[in-house]
C-alpha cells in the first residue's frame, strides 16, 4: 500500500473518530442521561438480531447508490440524478411487478427494467453537457424532480389503488425477493449489491474501459491527447452508473419492506450517496464497508432516540463533520508530508545500501 492510499485511510479514520467526539460532546450538552444515550448509539444496534438485520437492510440501497455515484464521479462527472435514478427505478418496478405475475420472469425483469429507467435517467445531463455544455450538476438536479413528479403523476393516475391511500396496487408476491436471514427483512438483494460492488471494482479498476473513465476523470485535456474517446467515456459512466442506481431502486421495491409502491417523495438515498463515494474514495469496492458505518450510526441514532431524550438530528451531525473533515485537503496535510519524507528518506537509504 502506497503512502497517498495510507493516508487517505488514517484521514478517514481520524475524521470518523473526530466526528464521533464532538458528537459525545454535543450529547453531554443536552441529554439527561448522555451515558445512556451513547450506550445506544453505539451498541444499540448489536443488541438483537432484529436491530442487527435492520443495519444489513439500510446497507443495501446505500451500496447501490454509493456504487453507481462512484462510477461517475470516477469520470469526473458530477451527476447528481442518482436520486432520481433510484426513484424511477422503484416505480418501473413496481410497475412491471403489479403486471407480471410468473415467477422468476417477474423480479428479473423488473430489475432488469428499473436498471434501464435509471440508466435514462442519468445519461440525460451527460448528454446536455456534451452537446449543449450544459452543467450536468444543474440539469441532474432538475432531473430528479422529473421523476418524482412523473412517478406522483403514475401513482395518482395509472397504477394507483382507488381502495389504497397514496399507494399502487399490490406487487405480486412472485417478485418479492426471497428473505435470507428467518426473523429478518435481509434479502437477496444484499448479495445482488455486494456483487454490484465487486463488479463496479472490477470494470474500474482492471479493464481498459475503467482505466480510460478515471483518467479522464483526473486530467480530461491528458487522456484526450492519450487517445481516449472523452464523449465515449462520459457516456458510458452515465450510463453504467445511473442502470447501478435504477437497479437498487427496484431492489428496494421488491424487498419484503415494500407491497405496494408509496413513494411520494425522493427517499435520499441519492444524497447519501455522495457521502458513501467520498468515505469509499471513489472505489465500489469499498461501498459496503461505508454502507455498513452509515447505516450502523443512524439504526443506533434511531434506537437511541426511542429510548433517550436525544434526537436523530445528532446523525446529520455527525455526517457533516465527517464529510467536511474528509474532503478537506489540509486536514492532517503536515502528517502526510512527513510519510511522504520518510519513505523518500528510507528509499534513497536503501539505494545507498544497493
Amino acid at each position: 500500500m502506497n503512502s497517498a492510499k495510507r493516508f487517505d485511510i488514517i484521514r478517514t479514520i481520524m475524521s470518523v473518530l473526530i466526528a464521533l467526539a464532538i458528537s459525545f460532546v454535543i450529547i453531554f450538552m443536552v441529554s439527561d442521561q448522555p451515558l445512556e444515550a451513547i450506550k445506544y448509539l453505539l451498541i444499540g444496534p448489536l443488541t438483537n438480531k432484529r436491530s442487527m438485520g435492520n443495519v444489513v437492510e439500510s446497507m443495501i440501497p446505500l451500496i447501490f447508490t454509493g456504487t453507481g455515484v462512484c462510477i461517475m464521479f470516477s469520470a469526473n462527472q458530477i451527476n447528481l440524478a442518482g436520486e432520481g435514478a433510484f426513484h424511477i427505478g422503484g416505480l418501473i418496478a413496481s410497475c412491471i411487478a403489479i403486471k407480471v405475475t410468473a415467477g422468476f420472469v417477474s423480479p428479473f425483469a423488473a430489475l432488469v427494467c428499473a436498471g434501464l429507467a435509471g440508466a435514462l435517467f442519468t445519461v440525460i445531463p451527460a448528454i446536455m453537457k456534451i452537446t449543449t455544455t450544459a452543467s450536468e450538476m444543474v440539469s441532474s438536479l432538475m432531473i430528479n424532480y422529473i421523476a418524482l413528479y412523473f412517478g406522483n403523476y403514475m401513482l395518482n393516475n395509472v397504477i394507483g389503488d382507488p381502495k389504497a391511500s397514496a399507494a399502487s396496487y399490490k406487487l405480486s408476491e412472485a417478485s418479492e425477493l426471497p428473505v435470507l436471514i428467518q426473523g429478518t427483512r435481509v434479502h437477496l438483494g444484499f448479495i445482488i449489491a455486494i456483487a454490484v460492488a465487486v463488479l463496479g471494482y472490477l470494470f474500474l479498476y482492471r479493464t481498459k474501459m475503467g482505466y480510460e473513465l478515471r483518467l479522464a476523470g483526473e486530467n480530461e485535456e491528458f487522456a484526450r491527447y492519450s487517445g481516449v474517446n472523452i464523449v465515449k467515456v462520459i457516456v458510458l459512466s452515465q450510463i453504467l452508473g445511473g442502470f447501478v442506481a435504477g437497479l437498487g431502486g427496484g431492489v428496494e421495491m421488491l424487498s419484503p419492506i415494500y407491497s405496494r409502491f408509496t413513494w411520494t417523495s425522493l427517499l435520499g438515498y441519492g444524497w447519501d450517496a455522495i457521502i458513501i463515494c467520498t468515505l469509499a474514495k471513489k472505489n465500489p469496492l469499498y461501498t459496503p464497508f461505508a454502507a455498513l458505518f452509515l447505516a450502523y450510526l443512524r439504526t443506533g441514532a434511531s434506537i437511541m432516540a426511542r429510548r433517550t431524550d436525544v434526537t436523530l438530528e445528532i446523525v446529520q451531525i455527525t455526517q457533516g463533520i465527517i464529510i467536511l473533515l474528509v474532503v478537506a485537503e489540509q486536514f492532517l496535510s503536515k502528517y502526510k508530508h512527513k510519510i511522504i519524507a520518510k519513505e523518500a528518506k528510507a528509499a534513497l537509504k536503501d539505494e545507498e545500501v544497493a
